[in-house]
């Protein structure tokens, strides 16, 4: 979790005025009792009014609680923020614990299916065999995942990862942040949505 936290703060502090303007607004609209802290009921009932019931998951509040006091400070919210924003809130499909390190995705389901799932699992349940997936299933460290899906990338054909970057640049406007763009371009059948 260290690693998003401390992407996260490097986020934030390169967030224009307005963004984080907006950050505040989210933690503000979350702590209802207006304490300065968000606690377990707060964040669960607003995600749930935001029909965002993935994030209730239990593991990724405790996760976002560093100092483990059982509420959400403004800085604890950055990183939930930056989870929202950057589509990182990956939990593993076996135990369905947040992902918040490194993490084993198939590469057939993250890179050459259609399928909208990469099949994530966390190192526990990766490491002890505790999921049942397709035979032919390749795992991939999030780590090497990216840097293979570059270097598959780098084989597409120049004009292909041109437009391929321009749909790139299209979400980053939209979002200040670029999501779901790690396996850019192949030869084959891999493509940005």
């Amino acid at each position: 979790m260290e690693e998003i936290r401390r992407a996260a703060e490097a986020y934030y502090k390169n967030l224009s005025e307005e963004k984080k303007r907006n950050a505040r607004f989210y933690f503000n609209e979350m702590d209802i009792d207006g304490d300065g802290r968000i606690n377990l009921d707060e964040y669960v009932e607003y995600l749930k009014k935001d029909n965002n019931t993935v994030l209730t998951h239990p593991s990724l509040f405790t996760a976002l609680d560093k100092d483990g006091n059982g509420s959400l400070d403004f800085e604890e919210t950055i990183v939930w923020y930056y989870i929202m924003q950057s589509g990182r809130a990956l939990f593993c499909q076996s135990c369905n614990t947040f992902l918040a390190d490194v993490y084993f995705s198939c590469f057939q389901c993250f890179c050459l299916d259609e399928s909208p799932s990469t099949y994530d699992l966390c190192c526990d349940c990766y490491g002890g065999k505790r999921f049942t997936h397709h035979d032919d299933a390749v795992f991939w460290d999030n780590y090497t995942l990216l840097s293979q899906s570059r270097s598959l990338a780098l084989e597409a054909p120049v004009q292909k990862r041109r437009n391929v970057l321009k749909k790139i640049g299209m979400i980053v406007q939209v979002t200040g942040i670029v999501v779901g763009g790690a396996c850019l371009a192949s030869s084959s059948s891999c493509s940005i949505m």
